[in-house]
């Protein structure tokens, strides 16, 4: 994260803490009673320690002084939002959200109003609620149009939003390209698989053709033809002759030994 980025962020945080926190203190008719004195003397007093807890950074402290405070009067604005301040400084930033949301539907001062709904677009921005916050700080512009916080916090979020939309298109080009891709794949691997097909099918009918193939007898001319019963011939005669030969020796032989 940039240094630019961490000045927001700090600007976003630290601006929920400068306003208003402590206020003005509500004016009440005095009823009569020495209960509804007491009463409302308790309500400051918590008031008072809790802005001193919160103002020291002792943010639970604070929260516990302020629930106290409401304890008595939850009606108050000035309880309930400083009790949404000190949620806010615990990062209880959805908790923090609602005490600001119902602020900003009370008030019947249009500085108040306006406070808390800058309040709410920062509890919001913190949860990346982005879209909700900007109609939160819009709202606090209606009703203070000078809030220089609150215009630079809008414009911060406004930059958010365009870069998720950005950013969301690209991812949306992407997907888009990525099946594009993996259907280039698909139809490469059934054009491989249909070549395959079709060279196992070719194979067997080249070998029933190579199989039904008879090898053709060799061509020979008349003339080795004559020749070649010529040798038969005289090879017959010659065997003839041997026989008789060895016959007529036979014959001798048998004719000595008489």
């Amino acid at each position: 994260m940039n240094d630019n980025m961490n000045r927001v962020l700090l600007l976003l945080i630290t601006s929920i803490l400068t306003v208003q926190l402590h206020g003005q203190e509500i004016s009440r008719n005095d009823e009569e009673g020495d209960n509804v004195r007491g009463s409302q003397q308790d309500f400051r007093s918590l008031l008072r320690e809790g802005n001193r807890h919160f103002n020291a950074e002792r943010a639970s402290e604070a929260e516990r002084s302020y629930r106290r405070a409401l304890d008595i009067d939850d009606q108050s604005d000035i309880a309930r939002f400083n009790f949404g301040s000190a949620l806010y400084r615990q990062e209880r930033f959805e908790d923090a959200a609602k005490e600001f949301e119902t602020v900003a539907s009370a008030a019947t001062d249009r500085m108040d109003r306006a406070q808390a709904y800058h309040n709410l677009g920062n509890s919001l921005l913190q949860q990346q609620k982005v879209q909700e916050s900007i109609e939160a700080y819009k709202q606090a512009l209606r009703n203070n149009p000078d809030d220089l916080d609150t215009k630079y916090n809008l414009s911060y979020a406004m930059s958010l939003l365009q870069n998720q939309d950005n950013q969301d298109q690209q991812n949306d080009q992407d997907q888009d390209q990525d099946q594009d891709q993996d259907q280039d794949q698909d139809q490469d691997n059934q054009d491989q698989e249909q070549d395959q097909d079709g060279q196992e099918q070719e194979d067997p009918q080249d070998q029933r053709r190579d199989e039904n193939q008879q090898p053709q007898p060799q061509q020979i001319s008349p003339e080795d033809a004559q020749r070649i019963l010529d040798a038969i011939a005289q090879d017959e005669r010659e065997l003839l002759e041997r026989l008789q030969q060895q016959e007529r020796t036979e014959n001798r032989n048998i004719e000595r030994n008489w």
